[in-house]
Parts: structure tokens; sequence; C-alpha cells
């Protein structure tokens, strides 16, 4: 089952990378530790936790 996201707020990673074991497609061809990379380089934006994990903005 694909995500259906909102146009602006925060999701949390599965949602943009998928989770096999929960059955989630993502909506970004990346893997989970190439995503993490990413921030790291400063390519995808900082994740902010709000209790309960890290999540991503989808708005810059």
């Amino acid at each position: 089952m694909g995500a259906t996201l909102p146009q602006t707020g925060f999701v949390k990673i599965h949602y943009i990378v998928g989770d096999a074991k929960k059955g989630i497609i993502g909506i970004y061809p990346v893997s989970r530790s190439s995503w993490y990379e990413g921030i790291k380089a400063g390519k995808y934006p900082q994740p902010v936790h709000l209790g309960g994990g890290p999540f991503s903005r989808l708005e810059s």
C-alpha cells in the first residue's frame, strides 16, 4: 500500500523510504541508510523529534 502524505507537515521516515515489514512502499527511492547519509551531508532536511521518534518536514 502506498503512502498518502499531507502537503505540509511532518512524516515518519518509513513513509519516505518505505518499510517492508509494515508493508509500506516509500515515496523516495533510497534506502534508510542512504537517507541518513543524505541528512548528514545536508542533502535532506534534519529530522525533528516530536516524541515517539524522528519526523521529517515535508516543506522547507
